[in-house]
């Protein structure tokens, strides 16, 4: 199985058709056809739904679609990384997290370091921690940012020197929207938008279940979400309240909704993870030495 053919493989499963495939690659339908085949034979599988137009994945055609992005994603960053190897440091530093205003302190050391270093480049990419855990195993990202609870027995890790405040978004003409701060017993019976991970009770150590105790499945979840930003817009569209992060929703003077803090006040911390034993690029150990640097002082 050849990188070309993958190639050639992911452009018609995105394109849907064999001709615009053949056009965009630059080779004859004929040719494009008969990799196609050879794939499949190769394979053992049909993979493509074959129409008059058209084409479509079978399920075998979209588990390899997933499985050749990985790879072609993974064989392009080598190659960066190899052609990074050269006396003046460069190439690229991935990193994964979850939203939080910590990422203010990654910012400011990747300031810093494109002074000296501006050939570096850097990829962010969101999720939760299940999304960052999965793509730092896989080698698909050197660096996550972890919101507690997290599991990091896996990993090397550091704390980072911030911590992040846990609230209500709430539509400002909402019954709490006068309300300083919320406490428990103002949430049993609203309807709540709550993030997956804090809801996990797996966790050794998880801040959130312990601020409710035993009143934690008293909660009426009517939706859970991984990024603010969508539990945002259906907190907006009256679906119920999101139990979130500060700062990660926009609550200004222009937007109708505002943030309150929870009563006790509930904080989590974060952690900037790496696997253990992970070779790193010249350029992902730089980073990862400014940030040792900067907040172990």
């Amino acid at each position: 199985m050849e990188l070309r053919v993958l190639r050639y493989f992911l452009t018609v499963a995105r394109e849907g058709s064999i001709t615009k495939a053949a056009n965009f690659l630059h080779v004859t339908q004929p040719t494009l056809s008969r990799q196609l085949k050879d794939l499949e034979e190769d394979l053992g599988k049909k993979l493509f739904i074959r129409r008059s137009h058209s084409i479509a994945l079978t399920n075998e055609g979209i588990l390899l679609k997933k499985r050749a992005e990985e790879i072609i994603y993974m064989t392009d960053k080598l190659k960066t990384e190899f052609s990074s190897m050269k006396e003046t440091v460069s190439g690229d530093v991935y990193i994964g997290g979850g939203e939080t205003d910590a990422i203010r302190h990654i910012a400011r050391i990747v300031k810093e370091l494109q002074i000296s270093y501006p050939n570096v480049r850097y990829h962010l990419y969101s999720g939760n921690e299940e999304d960052v855990t999965d793509r730092l195993d896989r080698g698909m990202l050197y660096f996550g940012i972890l919101i507690e609870p997290a599991d990091l027995s896996k990993y090397n890790h550091l704390k980072i020197p911030a911590k992040d405040l846990w609230g209500v978004v709430m539509r400002k003409d909402s019954p709490l929207g006068e309300k300083a701060t919320i406490q428990a017993e103002d949430l049993f019976s609203l309807p709540l938008i709550c993030s997956r991970q804090v809801m996990n009770q797996t966790y050794s150590k998880n801040e959130f279940a312990d601020w409710f105790g035993e009143n934690l499945d008293k909660l009426n979840v009517v939706t859970t979400y991984n990024l603010a930003y969508n539990a945002s817009i259906l907190v907006e569209e009256g679906i119920g309240y999101a139990i979130t992060l500060d700062k990660i929703v926009n609550t200004s003077e222009e937007s109708n909704l505002c943030f309150k803090p929870l009563e006790p006040r509930l904080e989590s911390g974060l952690n900037l993870v790496w696997k253990k034993h992970q070779v790193f690029s010249a350029a992902s150990d730089l980073f990862l030495h400014a940030i040792q640097a900067k907040f172990s002082s």
